[in-house]
């Protein structure tokens, strides 16, 4: 993997946003190979084997970021946010059509590990969470882009700091109270 410039991803975001579709030939294999890690730390944790595989889902997140002609990026945090968020929405997508084609849907509730490394598993699973997500979201939205990061970005404490700017332990603050929020709203 070719080491990438930080500045330089920055500088194409900012140009793509401004409708330069060169900084954007020049963007994509700088970003898809890193979004393509992120596939494979959900692969290995085995996100998306009821739903989507890993591959599939970046090529699908990849494309929806593509196509996109208002995009306004100012750092790679925003990018990758929006990149977790489009990657949760098509899974929340194929976890519904999954569940609507089973008779009743069924619901489950989620287990989550201490380390929130443990990724939904089943279509219900990942509309519990989802729904759960969007109730901790109104309250406290870096909290909810944070977990959004770790379980639809496949994203590391460490990457999610770095993305967002902010320390390690504070990210390790707020995942240990999104989790425990989470849970309570979970088995409510």
């Amino acid at each position: 993997m070719v080491a990438v410039d930080r500045h330089e991803v920055t500088q194409l975001l900012k140009c793509w946003s401004r409708g330069d579709r060169a900084a954007l030939d020049t963007l994509t294999p700088l970003l898809y190979d890193e979004l393509r890690r992120l596939a494979a730390a959900h692969l290995r944790r085995g996100l998306g084997s009821e739903t989507i595989q890993p591959t599939a889902l970046v090529h699908e997140a990849y494309l929806k970021l593509a196509d996109q002609d208002s995009l306004e990026f100012q750092n790679r945090a925003q990018f990758f946010g929006l990149a977790a968020q489009v990657m949760r929405t098509i899974l929340v997508d194929h976890a519904r059509s999954k569940c609507a084609a089973k008779r009743g849907g069924g619901g489950s509730q989620i287990t989550l590990r201490e380390d929130l490394a443990a990724v939904p598993e089943g279509a219900s699973e990942i509309l519990l969470l989802h729904d759960a997500l969007e109730a901790l979201a109104l309250q406290d939205p870096r909290k909810a882009k944070i977990v959004e990061m770790r379980y639809f970005g496949g994203m590391t404490a460490q990457e999610i700091a770095d993305v967002m700017e902010i320390s390690l332990a504070t990210i390790g603050r707020e995942i240990r109270v999104a989790h425990a929020w989470l849970l309570r709203r979970m088995q409510q």
